[in-house]
């Protein structure tokens, strides 16, 4: 965890603090948080199943670099952690869809802000055209 002490933080203006009262915590949010969702791939899922992405086919088509072993991994990690549900069809062939739990789908401001973030200061990577957007000007 990084600490800011004495001048150093006196420095910092207020809309940048990101300081936190340690007292009773046993970890740092933001730790803790970037553990459940910042493995590879696991925003890349939570993003396509706010976007009604429910089949295993449906994430191995859409995210590029993902292969089955992975996904597999991933899904069951996001199950153990509360963020998905996993529900399988009696029917043949076998049918399993996953869905976000109300754990999964409170991440959604989080993908929104990396995403505004991502659009504003690297839109060169992002646009043919290189310029910054807001999320507003991309969400239909």
């Amino acid at each position: 965890m990084i600490m800011i002490l004495g001048d150093e933080l006196e420095t910092l203006q207020d809309e940048q603090k990101i300081m936190y009262s340690t007292e009773g915590m046993k970890a740092c949010p933001v730790d803790t948080t970037s553990r459940i969702i910042g493995k590879k791939y696991t925003v890349l899922l939570i993003r396509n199943m706010l976007s009604n992405h429910t089949r295993f086919n449906q994430f191995l088509d859409s995210i590029e670099g993902m292969n089955q072993k992975i996904l597999s991994a991933r899904l069951k990690e996001m199950e153990k952690n509360g963020l998905i549900t996993r529900k399988v069809y009696a029917e043949m062939p076998l049918r399993v869809e996953y869905f976000l739990t109300k754990k999964g789908r409170a991440t959604k401001p989080i993908l929104d802000h990396m995403a505004a973030f991502s659009l504003q200061y690297c839109s060169k990577d992002i646009f043919e055209n290189g310029k910054p957007r807001t999320l507003q000007d991309v969400v239909h």
